[in-house]
């Protein structure tokens, strides 16, 4: 296996593994009518800010910003639209003294939101979309001393067709070799491996045999030796396995969070912060 990096490099900040065990919390924010946990809730910039401010006060290490529903068949949405619905919260909490994420395949909106001051770019596509690496490259020469981190995201097809039957030979060898290959394309580019993140993609063209089989095994995606991403938070998975509707899945949310935690998961991508950091607490309680 190979050895984690000790630090990961997100903007303005340096997070170093090395001096803490509970993952770094990550608190989901949609500026969005029709997301599939939250949509609606958060569409002024008003209301998205004042959310923002209570998962940083619950503990949010990093706050995911995002414009646009990736959820199952969302249809998307207008460059213009999406600025609209994420500068103003990222020009409202850039300084709120926790790192900012914007949660966005496209190019345009990946060069505005830094110049606006994130500290992170949460892609989806995996800068697969037109013009997503050389943004990141580009952003590099501008501000030498802020280099984005960068979290790359496995998803089978895309959100219109990626649960119409997901279909794999083997779905942590798959996920792996994808990830890995888009890694390296960065850092071939000249991206620092310690600026990279990966995300298997729970819920993102997988089955609900799929998304168990990788949290079972999710410490087989550190082996890649990037800090591994784990967002499973109110998913239908976990609907499936419960029967509980979307917004009675924070005990489920919170308990895969903990499993995730334990096999290795480095962020932790969650809309119930309060919940899982308190639990995070007791689970780095009892590993320290």
């Amino acid at each position: 296996m190979q050895n984690l990096p000790a630090t990961w490099r997100c903007g303005r900040f340096l997070f170093d593994f090395s001096k803490r065990q509970r993952p770094l919390v990550m608190g989901i924010l949609n500026a969005t009518p029709d997301s599939f946990s939250d949509g609606g809730k958060f569409r002024t910039p008003s209301d998205a800010i004042a959310r923002a401010e209570l998962m940083i006060a619950n503990g949010a290490d990093i706050i995911d910003i995002g414009g646009e529903s990736t959820r199952p068949g969302a249809e998307p949405v207008s460059l213009q639209e999406e600025l609209d619905r994420v500068l103003p919260v990222i020009h409202a909490l850039k300084d709120c003294g926790v790192a900012l994420s914007i949660d966005t395949y496209k190019s345009e909106t990946m060069c505005q939101a830094l110049k606006a001051g994130v500290d992170c770019i949460n892609d989806i596509w995996a800068l697969r979309q037109e013009g997503a690496v050389e943004t990141v490259i580009e952003s590099d020469k501008n501000e030498p001393d802020k280099q984005c981190g960068i979290v790359l995201m496995h998803m089978q097809r895309d959100p219109q067709t990626m649960q119409f039957d997901p279909d794999y030979q083997d779905v942590i060898g798959e996920v792996k070799l994808f990830l890995q290959k888009r890694a390296s394309l960065l850092e071939n580019q000249g991206v620092a491996k310690n600026r990279i993140a990966i995300d298997p993609g729970f819920g993102f063209g997988k089955s609900l045999e799929h998304n168990l089989k990788m949290l079972a095994n999710f410490d087989q995606f550190s082996e890649l030796g990037y800090p591994v991403l784990a967002g499973i938070s109110r998913k239908s998975m976990l609907g499936k396995l419960t029967g509980r509707d979307t917004n009675e899945r924070v005990a489920p949310s919170v308990a895969a969070a903990i499993l995730a935690a334990d096999r290795g998961a480095r962020i932790i991508r969650v809309h119930d912060v309060q919940e899982t950091v308190d639990s995070l607490k007791i689970w780095e309680a009892i590993k320290g």
